[in-house]
């Protein structure tokens, strides 16, 4: 028999990590290892209390500044921890109890992937490896993370266990060879070793479906995205006299010009695209792909 799932947490449980995600992307600077603090600190050294650490609204009640020092806090903060709320509403909303805290375990990996990948070009092991075998972990424990269902629970680990296995080698093994092959047609690495890896995390959790659907789909919303972006750049640059050539004392480097040779994340596309699978196109895909194996 299947044994009872584990319960899984209320849909407020995502709002109330201690800001874990939010951490964890401040952690990445430096390479530093995202481990756990038993206590927050602001940025002048002192300990935040635990009633001026409450997620989201914490930060309305101060109005973004530490307590302490007077110190600004990045509206960052809240974002990340409303938006880690948000899709882990949606997982217990849309998913059974086993599904859903796998579902939440997925979320707060791509959460964190994303943001480190957008600040800082790379997406640490954490979030890869460390991701990777999560999924394969949680498809081992929790069948109905991959849809599978036995009367003898044994026999569904190992199935949701092969689904796992097949997303991440397949996963992994698409965006090397698109990174190979677009590294000789354009003479220049194309892709980080990094999407390679954080690909594979993702075919853990969601299948090889799953994984093949984040590569093309993540391709669409990077198109999107930087079509808009320019398209805002231009827009706002209309109006305004010419740049200086050089950065203000102490003001940073000036922004460069979006366009063709510029390096943008990838990281985020996949993260983008593998949520859109997870929590709202997993059905069509899964039987665009089963009527494309009857066709063959």
């Amino acid at each position: 028999m299947t044994p009872p799932a584990p319960p899984c947490p209320p849909p407020e449980h995502g709002i109330s990590q201690r800001n874990h995600p939010p951490r964890a992307v401040a952690a990445a600077p430096g390479h530093r290892r995202v481990r756990r603090v038993h206590r927050s600190h602001c940025g002048c050294g002192r300990p935040i209390a635990w009633h001026d650490n409450i997620p989201v609204l914490s930060w309305l009640i101060l109005r973004g500044r530490a307590r302490c020092c007077g110190r600004p806090f990045s509206i960052r903060y809240p974002a990340i921890e409303l938006l880690t709320a948000l899709l882990f509403l949606g997982c217990w909303l849309l998913f059974p109890p086993g599904k859903a805290v796998a579902g939440m375990v997925l979320c707060s990996i791509l959460i964190c992937a994303t943001f480190i990948d957008l600040d800082h070009m790379v997406i640490p092991d954490a979030f890869t490896i460390g991701g990777a075998m999560a999924g394969l972990l949680l498809s081992l424990a929790l069948p109905s993370l991959h849809g599978r269902q036995h009367e003898i629970f044994l026999i569904a680990s190992v199935r949701s266990s092969v689904d796992s296995v097949l997303g991440l080698m397949i996963g992994s093994a698409l965006v090397l060879w698109i990174a190979l092959v677009a590294e000789v047609v354009l003479k220049k690495e194309a892709m980080g070793f990094g999407d390679v890896k954080f690909l594979g995390a993702i075919g853990a959790f969601v299948g090889w479906k799953g994984a093949v659907f984040a590569v093309f789909g993540g391709a669409v919303v990077g198109c999107i995205w930087f079509a808009l972006a320019v398209l805002w750049q231009q827009i706002a640059a209309r109006p305004q006299a010419p740049a200086p050539t050089a950065p203000a004392e102490g003001g940073g480097t000036a922004p460069v010009p979006l366009g063709f040779g510029v390096h943008v994340p990838f990281g985020p596309m996949l993260a983008i695209a593998a949520l859109l699978y997870f929590l709202a196109l997993h059905r069509w895909v899964d039987d665009y792909f089963a009527d494309l194996a009857i066709m063959l």
